[in-house]
């Protein structure tokens, strides 16, 4: 692990080392799971000294959220209709609702002696590697600087008071999201970077779920590069992380209560004189391994301070979604599945609905960013009503379609099935009962193959790496949003997903004819009916503080 201060030597090195698309390339060749070997990892684990899961800062101030998740009635369906949520004043109440309902706690588990938390967000292997930085300003109750979100507490840490108050009167609210690599590592070893790319995906989704419940927006905030946001959110400061494991910046969120837009710099700096406290906890005393080849992906993979690539994307008609659910209530009871019923058969309203809320619309949670979609699903279909068991694919961009054809196996079908609403691009590759094959594909796991149905993410790879490398990290966070919208689709139908961080990437490849780098797949995900544990206890997020 480098720490803050040791990224700037790197820089030092770049003439000698491999060039930034190289390095990304041999990362992702070189962390493949092959069914002759597993990517390189740690030989044991000792869960009695699994890292500290929450970072905080000792000797910041702290300031006590509001704990309002069960007072929100916003239903589910008005997520997605235009208006239909009043949009909430920024306030301290109101962003701890935002930070309740996407960073934080959602239950405490326990199993004999053993106790976990669960949050709002998913996390590979619950390991959380994810950190929140909050960037305020005139907002009521809370003086103007940058804070860190500790979601064991639902507390904001002070960590940097700004010296002047800006001249602008209207409230702004920026997140910065950064990762801390050694939580993944711990576990998974070299494959880990992947991991934390995936988590940040994921709590994108979370936060534009969440700020969505308040009438809010949240966009991505382009023309801020790594050493900026560093820089900002006092990641770079080494005085505050002497000891302690680095953070690695990843990027930042403008939320907006209403119509108005900031103006001026994006990153809205923090002004000359400002006051910084609070030393990071140290979260592996002894840490066993070490993985120098996650620090090289980072630094390849840093982002410049450049546009993220927004364009116009495909149009699709309005989506129906019919739950009256509470938004709060879907998003805190989201669970990844342990295990599946057999038995369970999907309708095909729900499978087609479940379809229809991954195509990018200008709703939550794609209206993050007008990316251009890089992710196509391909699905092991396994029971639903109607619906020939077998090989299927969602291209998420017709643009792609041609150049997926010809990339594939040449024998498949491309068959649109019966009854399959005319606006979704829903092709059937092969029919074939390929519960076996799912579950040897994704490690030999059960819930491969156990669930309604499992599928991969494709990702347009070599074309848009070699126009940027740090999009590597980009087409991770864009499989984290299809995997968080999969999960709370799920649970709105009754039914519940997981993300499956652990396949043999080129034998998927294999089986779809795939050679090259053109497509390569970067997530795999299984939704079906749960079965539940009855042997692990379940206990509130906040017992000892109630909502407020």
């Amino acid at each position: 692990m480098d720490h803050p201060d040791e990224r700037t030597a790197g820089a030092a090195k770049a003439a000698a080392a491999p060039g930034a698309l190289e390095t990304v390339l041999i990362y992702h060749e070189r962390t493949k799971h092959r069914l002759e070997r597993y990517a390189a990892g740690p030989e044991t684990l000792d869960w009695s000294s699994q890292p500290d899961p929450f970072r905080r800062f000792e000797g910041a101030r702290r300031i006590p959220l509001p704990l309002a998740g069960d007072r929100l009635t916003t239903p589910y369906s008005a997520l997605f209709t235009p208006g239909a949520v009043p949009p909430r004043a920024l306030s301290l109440e109101s962003i701890g609702l935002l930070l309740e309902l996407s960073l934080g706690l959602s239950a405490w588990k326990a199993y004999g002696p053993d106790r976990w938390a669960l949050r709002c967000n998913p996390s590979s292997g619950n390991l959380h590697p994810t950190e929140a930085y909050l960037l305020c300003r005139a907002i009521p109750e809370i003086a103007d600087g940058v804070y860190h979100y500790l979601s064991r507490d639902h507390v904001l840490e002070e960590r940097g008071r700004f010296a002047e108050r800006p001249s602008a009167t209207a409230p702004r609210l920026q997140v910065a999201l950064s990762s801390i690599h050694w939580r993944e590592a711990w576990k998974y070893g070299e494959r880990a970077f992947r991991y934390c790319q995936l988590d940040i995906g994921h709590a994108l989704g979370a936060l534009r779920y969440a700020a969505a419940a308040l009438g809010w927006r949240s966009r991505w905030v382009s023309g801020v590069g790594s050493s900026e946001l560093a820089a900002g959110f006092g990641l770079d400061r080494i005085e505050d992380f002497s000891g302690a494991e680095p953070e690695e910046p990843e990027l930042l969120l403008e939320i907006t209560a209403d119509s108005w837009a900031p103006k001026g710099d994006p990153a809205a700096p923090v002004p000359a004189g400002s006051a910084w406290s609070g030393r990071a906890n140290r979260l592996d005393p002894h840490p066993m391994y070490r993985w120098p080849i996650i620090d090289e992906v980072a630094e390849a993979t840093r982002m410049p301070a450049s546009d993220f690539g927004l364009a116009a994307i495909d149009r699709y008609p309005p989506r129906v979604v019919d739950s009256a659910e509470p938004a709060a209530a879907l998003i805190r009871q989201r669970r990844s599945a342990q295990g599946f019923d057999r038995r369970g058969m999907l309708g095909a309203a729900d499978f087609y609905g479940l379809l229809d809320a991954l195509l990018p619309r200008p709703e939550p949670p794609w209206d993050i960013g007008r990316l251009i979609p890089r992710l196509h699903p391909v699905l092991f279909v396994h029971r639903v009503a109607g619906l020939s068991p077998g090989l299927y694919i969602l291209p998420r961009r017709a643009a792609i379609q041609d150049g997926l054809k010809a990339a594939l196996r040449s024998g498949f079908s491309w068959t649109k099935p019966a009854g399959c609403p005319d606006h979704l691009p829903l092709f059937r590759l092969a029919e074939v009962d390929c519960r076996p094959l799912a579950r040897t594909l994704h490690c030999h796991q059960a819930i491969g193959a156990d669930g309604v149905l499992a599928l991969g993410m494709l990702a347009e790879f070599e074309a848009t790496l070699a126009a940027a490398p740090w999009r590597y990290r980009q087409l991770h966070w864009e499989a984290g949003l299809l995997g968080q919208a999969l999960y709370l689709e799920a649970e709105a139908m009754g039914l519940r997903g997981t993300g499956i961080g652990c396949y043999f990437d080129d034998l998927f490849h294999e089986l779809l004819g795939l050679s090259g780098r053109a497509f390569q797949s970067l997530y795999h995900f299984t939704v079906g009916f749960p079965l539940d544990d009855s042997r692990i206890l379940t206990s509130p997020p906040y017992a000892g503080r109630g909502p407020d």
